[in-house]
């Protein structure tokens, strides 16, 4: 096997082919409609075996199946309502969820949880949305998928209150490293994903205080492309450069950030991607 060493980084680069899977990207979205074949192909070069798709609400279901659909073994679809689309019609969109899960196979439950970044004008009905669709994560043995954003505390809250909890991942992971042994403590896997190639984000020390262990890679694409993508649209072939960040951040073998974040991927959706 080849390595070929950084000498700025210390870290090695590895040339045994690339096996890598995107546990979070939307490329359901608009954004990918000019071009969404070439961008699966671009993936597969890169070495992404497996993509893996969040809901956000009613209106993404269709799309997101058809492409699972059109992609079997290579796309899998979640379902779930996104914290920011719970509105006042949210009670409404949980029943489609519901009705969804009767009819086809899903793979989490997700993505969910409590956004207070910018509006709280919901607040009191995401946390019901949360509690909701934690319990048919429960009923279904699914994992969930967790989307949070400015609201650690009132996620953990709402976390303590169940006595036992499905797995899972904390989406888009960007809190501190006590945060973070906190979500692991409970069970729960970190998304990483292209915020980690952000200067001033702190989750490289983040990285450096909890190790490779309870990782797994994510673009969230169309959003947060890394650098030097950043600010242009998303795709789930930049993976490489967030691992590249990560293995850079802990100072170990890309290779290695590879092995062990696509086994951790493989055991949380192992209920329904096999």
């Amino acid at each position: 096997m080849d390595y070929q060493i950084n000498q700025n980084y210390k870290y090695y680069f590895c040339e045994k082919p690339q096996i890598m899977i995107d546990t979070h990207t939307h490329i359901y979205l608009p954004e990918f409609d000019d071009d969404r074949e070439t961008m699966i192909m671009r993936a597969k070069d890169a070495g992404v075996t497996k993509l893996f798709l969040p809901n956000i609400d009613s209106s993404s279901i269709a799309p997101m199946m058809n492409i699972c659909k059109k992609n079997p073994e290579f796309c899998y679809a979640m379902i779930g309502l996104h914290p920011s689309s719970v509105k006042e019609n949210y009670l409404n969109e949980m029943d489609i969820i519901k009705t969804w899960l009767t009819k086809e196979k899903f793979c989490a439950i997700g993505e969910i949880g409590i956004d207070l970044y910018r509006d709280k004008t919901f607040f009191t009905q995401q946390k019901v949305a949360f509690v909701n669709q934690i319990e048919l994560a429960i009923q279904y043995k699914l994992p969930i998928i967790i989307h949070a954003r400015n609201a650690f505390d009132e996620i953990f809250k709402i976390l303590d209150c169940f006595k036992e909890l499905p797995n899972g991942i904390f989406h888009c992971f960007s809190g501190n490293t006590q945060q973070a042994k906190k979500a692991i403590d409970m069970g729960f896997l970190l998304g990483i994903g292209g915020v980690v190639t952000f200067t001033n984000s702190g989750l490289q020390q983040v990285l450096q205080d909890i190790g490779i262990t309870h990782l797994v890679l994510e673009t969230d694409a169309p959003f947060l492309a890394p650098v030097p993508f950043r600010g242009k649209r998303n795709e789930p072939a930049y993976l490489k450069n967030i691992v590249n960040k990560i293995a850079e951040s802990l100072e170990i073998p890309t290779q290695e950030v590879i092995e062990k974040t696509t086994k951790n991927a493989e055991k949380i959706f192992i209920l329904s991607a096999n």
